[in-house]
């Protein structure tokens, strides 16, 4: 199986998620080699359930999924070829990994995101502003580049390689545009897949859980194409 063949590491930014983030570790697939923890200054004991659990864990006091995403990434292997990134909130279905990588060992991607756009009991699960926000963002890609998407995702796999030549750089909300966006720009083949998804269960999203969290993730999207678009 091509995966066997590839180091794979994957990256799960945390925040006050003792409840849930052990089992996002212990139904990651055993194809995944290195599992590293960004702890963003919990107040929990996220970070001792994820060691428990067997991931390395890294803190990064600074707020901000970005910011977690960039610290978690500099404990990466060197030798690492395949990132896949995975929220710890347990909404997503980390078995399920295997369908975003594959593409990636085969060589037939080098960017692949989870949409739960597709799936109808995955969508009905995401709260209405995640719902619209996402259309928007994916309509505005497409307009502009003429890459389709349907979903903007935290549940997505690429390239170590590849991730190194997009720069990523955004340090809160706007993390997954800012890599879908750099991708097309990039000329990377980017791929979607269906997966499922679960409404959250433990805690309060730290984006979509709040109308003033959504507000500044929808402006912080729409930022993000712009400044792209003219670049």
């Amino acid at each position: 199986m091509a995966l066997l063949d590839h180091k794979i590491t994957a990256l799960i930014p945390a925040l006050n998620e003792e409840d849930s983030i052990g089992l996002v570790i212990t139904d990651l697939p055993d194809c995944v080699d290195q599992i590293i923890v960004c702890d963003n200054g919990s107040s929990d004991n996220t970070a001792q359930v994820a060691q428990d659990a067997g991931a390395q864990v890294v803190m990064q006091c600074e707020r901000g999924y970005g910011s977690a995403c960039l610290k978690a990434v500099e404990a990466v292997d060197e030798d690492c070829d395949i990132l896949l990134y995975i929220d710890g909130d347990y909404s997503d279905f980390p078995e399920e990994a295997i369908k975003l990588l594959q593409p990636i060992a085969e060589d037939t991607a080098d960017f692949v995101v989870g949409s739960r756009m597709i799936t109808r009991d995955s969508h009905n699960a995401l709260p209405p502003a995640s719902v619209f926000g996402n259309w928007l963002t994916s309509q505005l890609i497409y307009l502009i580049w003429g890459v389709r998407f349907t979903d903007i995702g935290p549940f997505r796999a690429i390239r170590f390689s590849s991730y190194k030549s997009i720069d990523m750089k955004d340090r809160n909300f706007g993390w997954t545009t800012e890599m879908q966006v750099k991708a097309v720009k990039q000329g990377l083949r980017c791929q979607e897949v269906p997966v499922s998804y679960r409404a959250r269960k433990v805690g309060q999203s730290k984006v979509s859980g709040t109308i003033s969290g959504s507000i500044r993730a929808g402006v912080k999207f729409l930022w993000i194409i712009l400044r792209e678009a003219v670049k």
